[in-house]
Parts: C-alpha cells; structure tokens; sequence
C-alpha cells in the first residue's frame, strides 16, 4: 500500500492479539528528497534488516531454531487455516515475532502456545526435511522432540532477563550474552580485570561478545566479520559500504568508514571513534544508528543488543525544539543536584525531530520514542550526545490512542481537560528533555568506574530514572516559556498528572498476575512515584481517591511535586556519581519493583473493560527500487497492513543466519 495523502484517512491499527497491538506509521515528505537522499535510506535499511536475526539469537539460543520452524510451517501448511489450532499457531507466531522469540518483550517471562503438543508434531511431520534446522545427523523425530520441549516446558528456560538480587542473575537469565555454567561471580571477576579505573576514556567491555567457556577459562567471542553473526555482518559491512557512497558530508563518509572497521574487527576503541565521529556530524538529514547499542537485555548492562533506526530529519519539528540543546548550559547550571556532579563544561549537546523511515532488532516492533547516544560517559563529557525525538511514531501512538477512552477511565474530570489541552506537548517535550538534557547531563566522581560496573542489575533502571526526573523537573519551569518551548507552565503540570498516574498505576496492566516491575523504563518510573507519593503523603501532595469503586490519584500541589522531584534527582545523581549500589539497589527494591496485588487486579479490570492491549508495535515502511531500463530510478515508499506478510517477507529475504553458522 502507497503511503496516503496527508487529506486521506490513514487506519494506524493494523492488527491484535494476546496482549499486542500493530500499529503503522507514515514518513511524511518523502518524496520531497532528493534521489540521493533516498538511496542512502535504502541502503541502510538494506544494513538494518540484514541483523534483525542477530537480536532474535541474542535473546535466547534456541530462538533461531523455533523461527525457521514457525515460518516453514506457514510456508508449507496446507490444513484448514481457519481452525482453531492453526489460528493459536499464527497467535503464538505473531507474539514470537513481535518479542523477537519465546520471552516477551517487556517482561521477559517466557510465553507458551494455545496449540497442543500433539498439534506442533502434526504440523511439523508435515514439513520437508530439507526445510527444517535439524542438527548434523539428527532425525526429524528426535528434532520434534527437541523442539517440542524448548516451546512447552514450563520449568525450562523461563526467564530471559533476572533481576532478582537474591539469584544468581546470570544463571537465571536465558538470554545468548553468556553461555548457560557461567556464574554472575564469574561475569563480575572476569571483567572487573579488564577495567583500568585510571583510564578518563574508559572501554565499554563485553559490548559486542558473548561469553564462553573453553578449555576451563572464560573467554570472549567476538561479533564481528569472521567471528559470530558474521554472515549477517558480511551483509550488514556490504550495504554500509553502499551507503557510503551517498553521504552528504565528508563527515558521514567518516563515520561509515569507522562503522564498517569496527564490524571487521570488533575493536571497541574504534566503536568509540566512530560514536565521536557520529555524535560530532549534526548536519546530514539522513541519520542512522546501527550497531549493538543498549544493554537492556543484559542483566550485567554490559553487552549490546542489535539496534538500527533509519531516519530522517524533520527540519520544522527540529527549528521549533533547538531551544532544548541551545539552552543546555542553563539546564546543567540549573539543576538541583551537587555542584560537583555537574559537567564543567556543556558541548556538543544537538537534539532534532525526526521521522523514522525503518527500524530493525531492538528497536523493532516494539519502538522508542526517543534516542540519546552514545551511551559511554566520556564521550557525552567531552564531545557531546545526539538526542532526537521520533515525530511520527509519536503521532502514530497518539492518534491511535485518541479514541481508546483510557483517560476517561483513569483520570478525573478536571484532569482530563488539562492533559487534552496540554498532554501531547507535554509528551514530546518531555521526550526531549529525557533525551537531550536528562542522559546527557551530569558527571561520575574521579575514579569512579561506569555504572554498569558499580550499580550492575540496577544501571539502567537508574539511567531512566535520572533522564526522567530531569525532565520532570524543568518541565514547569518559567524559563521553558521564556524560551518559547510552552506558552504556560500548565504543560508541565499535564505530564506531572499523566506520569504519576502511569507510574502508580496505568502501567501495571502490563504485568501478569504475581510479577513484579523489572523492565528499566517501567521500575524508573514507579520508583520515581511511589518515593514521591510516600515523601509528600503527610501534607497530601499526591492524593489516593476512591470514587465508585475505582481508584483514582490527583496532584494537590504542583510545586511542592517538583521540589520532590528535585530532591530525588538530587539523590539518584549522587548514586550515579559516587556508584554507590546499596543505595541505588534500596531505592528500587523498595518503590520502583513492588507491585500493589489489589490495585494491580483492579487495573487489569478497567483495561479488559476498555478492550485495549497494553502493548503497541509497528510495521514498518518499505523501500523498493525503482529500476529503469536498467537504471536505478527512484525508490518508491510502501507502508504495509499486513503484519505477518512482512515478516514471511523478513523471512524470505533476509535470513542471515541459519543454526550452523551461530
């Protein structure tokens, strides 16, 4: 399907089911770039998918193998695809597709099929031999049995990211970072030996390895060309060296060049030459990241999951918001944490809207709303980060949302009117404070190591909860108006009411019954509340209501609101700066992974009643060649409807791994 007119209708919600939601989103002004330009996005969206199946390996080792399963057999089932038992297949497909394998993407609970065992061999006897990731001198029947127990075991494999403090985190986590004997102690003694704490330009160790054991010592291997994933990486290195070719700027030729030696040799001192490169190239409209970039999925916050985001830049959006990094000085001055954990020196802080054209591995389907990188604290210190804020995945949520009746349900009257007038600006500037000033602010203490060696389990969640709080608290702030990023001060207050409602409350929907909150973002943003809500309890800065059976949380005083914020920022700093873990492991062990029973239920209630899935992802546009006479024309954009026709598609096209050669 062509992307539409903006005067056409355009359905954003494509597909649901189990608890998920796809969504598509449009590109505007596409075809107001020039052929170059839109070359340059074909050919990394080309590098893009050509990883996505490296995320799927990354999360769990047997993901690969129960993917080309899944997918030979759609390609072969010939039954009645309106029974029962074949729409549970396609359910449990299409979740397996969404969380790029068998763990969910939020919780990391392994999920099973509606079908039956006997169901999954019937299916699967069925399929050819030949299309089938049997191991060397392994029988059909033997795999079906493999396979079988891999997808209905309840006891194996449950769990692809622990945090619980009280396990060992590494055994308990099934993720592919580390093979299955090694021990967190392990993990914790080999690196710590890697880490020279006098080094001001620390490396970010284990980004881009998996962890073995050979011959009885620990030892990394490599994703790189020749190493792991490298037929994915062959064809990831081949369509960088394409879009290289098309650069806007010497700089982004630079920066490709670093990108492409790095993926050849896997030598993290040159990731961080090519991030400085990046990070230092605010010009060219088109942008990507691609690489192994955030460390959620790793219970350590060591090791990368495969990213890409493919974007362009909105020149409008980003006129509108330059004020956020051209006042990024005044923000640092401005905070209320300790004097010296503030930068010395502000720089190199660029922010810009943009719209995404494809994503791929963890920043898909599932999509950010947000991006500050790179991640390294030297790099941000000394030459600065890039923040953007996706403009059309944000309307894509916003508009599918419009219509879901959840703020009726969740907030009172009065609240309603203030997040209606204000709650979408509210959004995005809060986006942007998180991103641009909230992870780029701040600094470590001398000598002390990165967070994810001193907070560990709890780096990340921090990470988030610090972005956020900065964000909170300049959001109501007289300079944002003053810089005419809001008319009033009443913005901040509609996103105070929205986050404090979602942090106490809205997103426990996202929880299964006897979970407690583990994904970063969500225990950042229940820490934040909950320590709010106890703090100003006796002077009722946040009140607990009950209006016809239904629970309900209203902000009596903004302002005291924010000065919690400030103290708590204040706090979490510190933590950051100082790598104090006790305290950062208190903080969320006791306000951000809790989960009220009660109020849970409740809100799981009020959702099915609404009949809104708590999970949202994308489909994402495609771009295809548009070739003439033998000559590369155009490149014409395409934004599917149909979910698993894309992924078969992803599928058929861009299989770069296979069980032999992961």
């Amino acid at each position: 399907m062509k992307i539409l007119p903006n005067n056409t209708e355009f359905q954003y919600v494509a597909d649901s089911f189990a608890d998920l939601r796809i969504l598509r989103y449009q590109v505007p002004n596409f075809e107001q770039l020039n052929l170059q330009q839109k070359k340059m996005l074909f050919c990394l969206q080309e590098a893009a998918l050509w990883g996505n199946d490296i995320f799927f390996d990354q999360n769990y080792r047997n993901n690969i193998s129960i993917k080309l399963t899944l997918e030979a057999a759609i390609r072969n089932f010939n039954g009645d695809k309106n029974s029962e038992n074949w729409k549970n297949w396609m359910n449990y497909t299409k979740r397996f597709w969404f969380s790029k394998g068998v763990h969910h993407h939020n919780s990391t609970d392994k999920f099973f099929p509606d079908f039956s065992k006997s169901f999954f061999e019937e299916i699967v006897v069925a399929i050819p031999e030949n299309s089938l990731p049997l191991k060397k001198s392994e029988t059909k029947k033997e795999f079906i049995a493999r396979i079988s127990n891999i997808i209905f075991n309840t006891s194996l494999d449950t769990k692809a990211v622990c945090f619980d403090p009280n396990k060992d985190i590494i055994l308990e986590s099934s993720n592919n970072f580390y093979a299955e004997d090694i021990t967190q102690k392990e993990v914790e003694d080999f690196y710590k030996k890697m880490v020279d704490k006098n080094d001001p330009r620390p490396i970010s160790y284990g980004l881009n390895s998996k962890l073995v054991r050979e011959n009885g010592e620990l030892v990394e291997k490599k994703w790189k060309l020749g190493g792991l994933y490298s037929s994915a990486i062959e064809k990831i290195i081949f369509w960088l060296s394409e879009a290289k070719n098309y650069s806007e700027n010497n700089g982004q030729k630079t920066e490709i060049e670093k990108l492409i030696e790095y993926y050849q040799t896997g030598d993290l001192k040159t990731f961080d030459e090519y991030s400085v490169a990046w990070v230092q190239n605010s010009e060219p409209i088109i942008d990507f990241t691609n690489g192994f970039i955030e460390v959620y999925g790793d219970p350590m916050g060591s090791h990368g999951s495969y990213q890409s985001m493919v974007y362009v830049k909105d020149l409008e959006m980003t006129k509108k918001v330059e004020a956020i990094s051209q006042n990024a000085k005044w923000f640092e001055e401005n905070s209320p944490i300790s004097a010296n954990h503030k930068k010395d020196e502000v720089k190199g802080i660029f922010y810009k809207v943009i719209n995404a054209v494809v994503a791929a591995g963890d920043c898909a389907p599932c999509s950010p709303l947000g991006v500050n990188l790179p991640n390294a604290d030297w790099i941000r210190e000394e030459f600065g980060s890039k923040s953007v804020s996706l403009g059309n995945i944000e309307t894509a949520y916003d508009e599918a949302s419009k219509s879901s009746g959840s703020l009726q349900e969740f907030f009172l009257p009065e609240q309603q009117v203030l997040i209606k007038k204000h709650g979408l600006t509210a959004g995005k500037l809060h986006t942007g404070l998180h991103e641009v000033i909230g992870h780029g602010s701040g600094k470590l203490e001398p000598n002390v190591a990165p967070p994810n060696e001193t907070l560990k389990n709890y780096s990340s969640a921090l990470e988030e909860a610090r972005a956020d709080l900065v964000a909170l608290y300049f959001l109501p702030d007289s300079h944002l108006v003053k810089i005419g990023l809001t008319e009033e001060i009443d913005v901040g207050y509609a996103e105070y009411c929205g986050y404090i409602v979602n942090g106490l409350m809205r997103q426990l929907v996202r929880l299964n019954e006897g979970e407690i909150i583990e994904q970063a973002h969500m225990r950042g943003r229940s820490m934040i509340s909950h320590w709010c809500f106890e703090k100003g309890e006796k002077e009722k800065v946040i009140e607990k209501l009950t209006i016809d059976k239904k629970t309900f949380f209203v902000i009596n005083d903004y302002q005291k609101l924010r000065e919690l914020f400030g103290k708590l920022l204040k706090e979490v700093q510190r933590i950051k700066s100082q790598g104090d873990f006790e305290a950062g492991k208190n903080l969320m062990e006791i306000y951000g992974s809790p989960v009220d029973k009660n109020l849970h239920k409740e809100v799981k209630q009020r959702y099915k009643k609404l009949g809104i899935p708590p999970f949202s992802g994308f489909i994402q546009p495609q771009l295809e060649k548009v070739i003439k006479n033998g000559k590369w024309e155009d490149v014409k954009l395409n934004i599917p409807s149909d979910f698993t026709k894309q992924m078969m598609f992803y599928a058929d096209n861009y299989s770069s791994l296979s069980t032999e050669n992961i």
